[in-house]
């Protein structure tokens, strides 16, 4: 089987769980025997050394590059200001004067790309991809898949949704064959917000590779941390992910228990803002940010923890809250995520529910027993979530669309 995917980001240039996500699926469906043609929006070349751990790594995926501004989780505003960067000969000839004027001209260069290479099936990832998608169908009339890991609505949190970016999600959803949702709570966003058919979409719950946190060294005792217990946010620094109502549940369990240090990962539009947050609040001295993280530092992080916290105000999935469990990190999560309705063993509270949060923290931090009951019980329960699972429903979906396709050209006989 020949996968055309698109996406947006792929390691270790990635900022999100998207590129986690496309990581996990292609390697489990290459294992499977897939052949896959990843296509990327991409203005840097990735350096050979990449290319050649991803080539040994899945030695059935070729990761073919798009001169493009186009990078992951981008605002009109961020991509105008990169555009404004650029000298006067690409500003003229290569690029276009805003973000979804460049989407459409990915989309273009998706048709020439969608002639090239042979393929069964089209998968597309999130709206950036969409586009591109609905172009390379219209040559080669192949079944279209269209991935959503996260919509406008959860991004914007419910307010300000950009119109444009809405329309352009709605139509890549409407004209997939079928729809992969990474949890029922997206599965009933996309239902009530899109006007989606029922029976098109499936949900395919995220993975992790439990192995390879699970080995990480525990660093904690190189930093003089002294008594302190650990609580960690790692995320992207962005309205949805809920670090505003992280420091405001730091605020009041410091205000009960000052042995705790509170460690933000992550980066995004509310960097100055959570920063400024913390001073206000007179909390600065108890939270350390670390910025993005990725590789070996992030393992570190999670292991260092007592705690992690996934506040976020809507959350397709949080593939975060995996890579914590398989760390033997406890966690606490918004009720108002897409992992929630798959995990048991773990801490559940409202993001708006400040004083549950600091009470679930307090109990952990309070009570090692807790955590540790957390901590064992967690890492046998997500063994039921794996990348070789979600490829394999992934598979099946394929299996039906061109099982449907033949028999549609059977008939016309």
């Amino acid at each position: 089987m020949k996968i055309l995917m698109f996406g947006w980001e792929f390691p270790p240039f990635n900022s999100g769980g998207l590129g986690t996500a496309c990581y996990g699926i292609t390697k489990s469906l290459s294992e499977k025997g897939a052949e896959i043609n990843f296509i990327l929006p991409q203005n840097q070349k990735i350096p050979e050394e990449f290319l050649n751990v991803i080539s040994a790594k899945l030695p059935k995926i070729k990761i073919k590059e798009v001169d493009s501004l186009l990078i992951s989780y981008m605002t009109p505003q961020h991509y105008r200001k990169r555009f404004l960067s650029l000298d006067e000969k690409n500003l003229a000839d290569n690029y276009c004067n805003g973000l979804v004027k460049e989407v459409c001209r990915y989309s273009q260069i998706a048709k020439k790309i969608a002639k090239e290479v042979e393929h069964d099936i089209i998968h597309t990832h999130d709206w950036m991809t969409f586009l591109p998608g609905i172009e390379a169908q219209k040559i080669s009339g192949k079944p279209l898949v269209s991935h959503i890991h996260s919509t406008e609505l959860d991004r914007s949190g419910g307010h300000g949704a950009n119109p444009q970016v809405f329309s352009i999600e709605k139509e890549g959803l409407q004209k997939a064959d079928k729809v992969i949702a990474v949890s029922d709570f997206t599965k009933n966003k996309i239902l009530k917000s899109y006007g989606i058919n029922n029976n098109k979409i499936e949900i395919v719950h995220n993975g992790v590779y439990k192995n390879g946190f699970s080995d990480s060294l525990n660093f904690k005792k190189h930093f003089n941390f002294g008594n302190n217990k650990i609580v960690l946010f790692l995320g992207r620094l962005t309205l949805h992910k809920g670090p505003d109502y992280f420091l405001c549940a730091a605020k009041k369990v410091l205000e009960k228990n000052k042995n705790v240090i509170f460690i933000i990962s992550g980066s995004g539009d509310m960097d100055q803002q959570i920063i400024e947050q913390a001073a206000d609040l007179g909390i600065a001295d108890k939270v350390l940010f670390t910025g993005f993280l990725r590789g070996e530092r992030l393992k570190r992080i999670y292991k260092m923890a007592d705690l992690y916290v996934m506040p976020s105000v809507s959350e397709p999935f949080g593939i975060t809250t995996l890579e914590a469990i398989a760390s033997g990190t406890p966690v606490l999560i918004s009720k108002q995520s897409g992992v929630s309705e798959i995990l048991n063993h773990c801490l559940k509270a409202d993001f708006w529910d400040v004083n549950e949060m600091t009470n679930k923290i307090l109990s952990v931090i309070d009570h090692d027993e807790l955590g540790e009951c957390l901590s064992s019980n967690g890492l046998s329960e997500i063994d039921k979530f794996t990348w070789d699972k979600a490829a394999e429903k992934i598979i099946g979906i394929y299996g039906q669309l061109l099982n449907n396709k033949n028999l549609c050209a059977i008939k016309r006989f």
